[in-house]
């Protein structure tokens, strides 16, 4: 169960990032309250997960899973260049983020 609540946590740190830049600088209300609650929800969750997971792989999955859902995110909604170097770097985080988990069992 703890890794479903911190997969969850990175969803909503994907959901905040992308938050943050609608919220241009936090001069837009609504996505601005979007955003902080999605900061708040993300770190509740990780602090929930942290309950049974190692703090140095939870937060290193959380990390992973919040860049590569940002990267992608920036790729569909902001027309940012998916590249190959791109790419290949998000698949090297995806194994890193494999190791991790694979490791603390």
């Amino acid at each position: 169960m703890a890794w479903a609540i911190l997969f969850l946590a990175g969803l909503c740190e994907v959901a905040w990032a992308v938050g943050l830049k609608f919220s241009e600088g936090f001069t837009k209300l609504l996505p601005s309250v979007f955003t902080v609650g999605f900061m708040l929800l993300s770190f509740w969750l990780l602090g929930l997960a942290l309950r049974n997971l190692p703090l140095g792989t939870a937060y290193g999955v959380w990390v992973g899973i919040g860049a590569i859902g940002t990267a992608i995110a920036g790729i569909y909604l902001f027309d940012e260049p998916a590249t190959l170097l791109k790419s290949v770097s998000l698949l090297l985080i995806v194994a890193g983020i494999a190791g991790l988990k694979l490791s603390s069992h």
